[in-house]
């Protein structure tokens, strides 16, 4: 069996709970894991990890949502190396702003710069389409980790 990690930023709550419902549609696929909040998840425990997959919103302007930030800026200080890290991407956002998904984009960038390798595609909701952000993740879950080497 494997085992994923599931980091969530939030400014609303709506991460978390996609998050918990990502984790859920994992577990038929094999896949354990387990879901921290990026504000209490210690950077220098990621590469520990062989996969890990980032949840969050954007907030504002293109910004992280608050409990993401902590994270963000102790990757920066700390800088550790990722090189052994896969990750997933799954982002929340709303596309009647320019910077639609900026938060999740802002992620990738700071983990790949660290080494981590990228699987699959970047999963987006977008609030402007009316469809559950839940329903969005859970099968962009099923699609990435139903043939992935995890």
């Amino acid at each position: 069996m494997s085992r994923a990690t599931i980091l969530f930023g939030t400014e609303t709550g709506n991460s978390e709970m996609v998050a918990d419902e990502i984790a859920s549609a994992l577990d038929p696929l094999g896949v354990t894991s387990e879901v921290h909040s990026m504000a209490e998840y210690p950077v220098t425990d990621l590469p520990d990890q062989s996969l890990v997959i980032l949840v969050t919103s954007t907030y504002g302007e293109g910004d992280l949502p608050d409990t993401a930030i902590p994270f963000f800026e102790a990757l920066s200080a700390t800088k550790p190396d990722l090189s052994t890290t896969r990750f997933a991407a799954f982002g929340l956002g709303d596309s009647s702003y320019e910077t639609y998904n900026n938060g999740i984009a802002t992620l990738i960038s700071a983990v790949t710069d660290l080494g981590a390798t990228q699987i699959g595609d970047t999963g987006k909701h977008d609030a402007e389409s009316g469809l559950d952000p839940c329903d969005t993740a859970t099968d962009w879950a099923r699609q990435t980790f139903a043939n992935a080497e995890v």
